[in-house]
C-alpha cells in the first residue's frame, strides 16, 4: 500500500444524536463529540496539538468562545499550537479538511481535531429567528430580499428550471426525500426515523411551488467531532484509518441571481479535481455521501459527480437504486432532509458517516464491501461545491 499518495488519514470521530435539547448548552455537544473522537482514537488527549472548531449560527459568542480556545481550557490540553475557527458554512467540514492535511503534511501538526457543534433548533430566541436566519441567508438586502427572495423561492426556481429542462417529475424528487429517509429509519442519532412515502410528500403543504414542506429541511441541535493525522502515522495508531484520497472545490458566487446557471453548479469541476488526486473514478465508489438540504441539490451533485447522465438521477432515486441494498447508496446517515440540519453540522455528518461506512461500523445499514467514499459539501446559497474522496485503502 502506497501511503504517500494519501492526503491524510481520519483516525477518530465522535457525534451526538441530532435533535432538540433545551437544557444542554452547546459546549456539551461539543465537549461529548470530542471525547468520543479521542476514544475512538486511542490517543492522549494531550496530542491533540491542533482544534479547528467551526462556527455556530445560533451564537456568535459561543462562535467567539470556540475561537479563542475554549476547547483546550475545557479538554485540559497544554500541547495545542493552533486554535483557529474555520467557517464556510455547509462546507466547513471540506475547508476544515483541507486546511488539517496541509497542516500535516508541513509538520505544523500532528493530530488535528475537528469540531463542530450547535442549536439551531432551542438556543435561537425564538423559532422564527433560526427560520429567518435561513431564509435569508446569503441573500442580497438591496436586490433581492426586499423583493420576497428566500431559500425556499430560490429553490423552487432551481426547482423548476431543472424540471423544465429534464423531465424530472414530482414524484421524482419526493423519491429522494424516501430514499433519505430510508437511511434515517436506521441510524439512532437521526431525527426522523418514522417511514416516509412519495405518497406523503407530494400532499405535505406546499412552500414555493413546486417545494413542498416534507422537501425541505427542519433546523436541529447537534455536534460532531474528527481527529485526522498524517497517512503514514495513521496505521501505527488505529487499526482501520480512513484515508483521505482527493479533494477538489469551485466557488462561483454570493447571491443567488448570480450564478451562473441555477442548475449547474461546480460539483463537475470539484468531482474531477478529487477523482483524478485519488487515482479514481465514479464507477469505483461504493457510497455516496451527498449534501442534501432541498432534494434538487443532492440530485445535481448526484449527476455532476458522474453517477448517471443529466436528467437521470430522478429516475435512480425512484426506482431505489439509491435506497438500501441498491446500486449506488446515497446520503446513508438520512442526510439533513431525515437527520436534521444542524448547520454546518450537515457535511459534518456525512463526512462521519463516510468513515463510518468504510470502517464498516454502521449495523444494519452497513454498505456491504464498501472501500471509497465521496462526500460534499456546500456554503451559503449554493457559493461552492465540495468533493472528497475517502478510502479504507490507498489505491
Amino acid at each position: 500500500m502506497r501511503r504517500g499518495k494519501a492526503k491524510g488519514a481520519i483516525i477518530g470521530i465522535g457525534e451526538v444524536p441530532t435533535g432538540r435539547f433545551q437544557e444542554t448548552e452547546a459546549i456539551e455537544f461539543a465537549m461529548k463529540s470530542a471525547k468520543l473522537a479521542i476514544e475512538d482514537a486511542g490517543i492522549n488527549k494531550e496530542e491533540i496539538d491542533c482544534i479547528m472548531p467551526t462556527a455556530a449560527m445560533f451564537s456568535g459568542v459561543f462562535t467567539n468562545e470556540m475561537a479563542t480556545g475554549r476547547m483546550v481550557e475545557e479538554l485540559g490540553l497544554t500541547g495545542v499550537k493552533t486554535n483557529c475557527n474555520i467557517w464556510s458554512g455547509g462546507s466547513s467540514s471540506s475547508n476544515s479538511l483541507k486546511l488539517a492535511c496541509a497542516m500535516l503534511a508541513q509538520g505544523d501538526a500532528k493530530n488535528v481535531l475537528m469540531v463542530q457543534a450547535e442549536k439551531l433548533a432551542t438556543g435561537m430566541p425564538s423559532g422564527q429567528a433560526g427560520i429567518d436566519l435561513f431564509a435569508f441567508a446569503g441573500q442580497s438586502p438591496e436586490w433581492e430580499i426586499p423583493f420576497g427572495q428566500n431559500f425556499s423561492s430560490l429553490t423552487a426556481l432551481a426547482t423548476t428550471r431543472y424540471q423544465y429542462e429534464t423531465g424530472t417529475t414530482d414524484e421524482q424528487m419526493a423519491a429522494v426525500c424516501v430514499s433519505n429517509r430510508k437511511w434515517a429509519e436506521m441510524n439512532p442519532h437521526a431525527f426522523f426515523r418514522k417511514p416516509l412515502t412519495i405518497e406523503e410528500v407530494m400532499a405535505s403543504k406546499m412552500l414555493s411551488t413546486p417545494l413542498r414542506a416534507k422537501m425541505s429541511n427542519m433546523l436541529f441541535d447537534g455536534g460532531s467531532a474528527l481527529i485526522v493525522t498524517s497517512a503514514e502515522r495513521a496505521p501505527d495508531v488505529v487499526d482501520k484509518p480512513v484515508y483521505v484520497l482527493g479533494e477538489g472545490g469551485s466557488s462561483t458566487h454570493f447571491v443567488f441571481s448570480q450564478e451562473p446557471d441555477m442548475t449547474r453548479f461546480g460539483f463537475a469541476k470539484a468531482g474531477r479535481l478529487a477523482y483524478e488526486q485519488a487515482g479514481l473514478t465514479a464507477a469505483n465508489i461504493d457510497v455516496a455521501e451527498i449534501y442534501d438540504s432541498y432534494p434538487i441539490y443532492q440530485v445535481i451533485a448526484f449527476e455532476e459527480l458522474g453517477f448517471c447522465e443529466r436528467g437521470g438521477a430522478g429516475e435512480i432515486f425512484l426506482r431505489g437504486d439509491t435506497w438500501p441494498g441498491g446500486k449506488i447508496p446515497c446520503t446513508t446517515d438520512g442526510g439533513m432532509l431525515s437527520k436534521g440540519h444542524i448547520g454546518a453540522g450537515g457535511s459534518y455528518s456525512l463526512l462521519v458517516e463516510s468513515v463510518r461506512q468504510l470502517r464498516g461500523t454502521t449495523g444494519e445499514r452497513q454498505v456491504p464491501g464498501a472501500r471509497f467514499a465521496i462526500e460534499t459539501g456546500t456554503g451559503g446559497t449554493y457559493v461552492d461545491s465540495h468533493a472528497t474522496i475517502l478510502g479504507s485503502e490507498i489505491p
